[in-house]
């Protein structure tokens, strides 16, 4: 399955008629569409200056948790320890902001550009922990992959 949806996403990211923000969501849509354990699907990227968390693009059901101080929640984490955050069942999680009651567990990835920790993909599944290594391997290549759109960027 992750085999079908790389190449599927780097055509998308070669696509060149397609802006920055198509691209990112698109892979969101791509994601939630595919993977059936992938039920909310977003990308957040850093306000350094602010030290919070910014929704861009997503897939899935809305959510109020579009700026996220560092620190704060899965993604806040992430924002600060620049690690990969599996959360098999967010009710043992302390530190979790609830975006749904139907959320049972997480996985945020962070996206790095140049070394430096730049957003994240964060994916929430309303099944009790189906993420695996091989979920975990597949998005960090995703998040690379979205590094060297952003690159661009810059």
């Amino acid at each position: 399955m992750f085999t079908n949806l790389k190449n599927t996403i780097e055509s998308t990211i070669l696509h060149s008629t397609l802006s920055t923000e198509e691209k990112l969501q698109s892979i969101c849509d791509l994601l939630r569409s595919k993977v059936t354990h992938y039920d909310w699907v977003g990308f957040y990227f850093h306000k350094e200056d602010e030290k919070v968390l910014e929704l861009a693009q997503y897939s899935g059901t809305p959510t109020d948790h579009t700026i996220i101080p560092f620190g704060k929640g899965i993604c806040g984490q992430v924002a600060v320890s620049n690690q990969n955050f599996v959360v098999p069942d967010v009710k043992a999680q302390d530190n979790y902001i609830a975006c749904s009651l139907t959320v049972k567990s997480e996985i945020v990835i962070p996206v790095f550009v140049n070394g430096k920790n730049i957003g994240q993909i964060d994916i929430d599944s309303e099944t009790l922990n189906p993420f695996t290594e091989k979920d975990e391997r597949f998005l960090e290549w995703v998040c690379s992959e979205v590094g060297k759109i952003l690159v661009l960027n810059c």
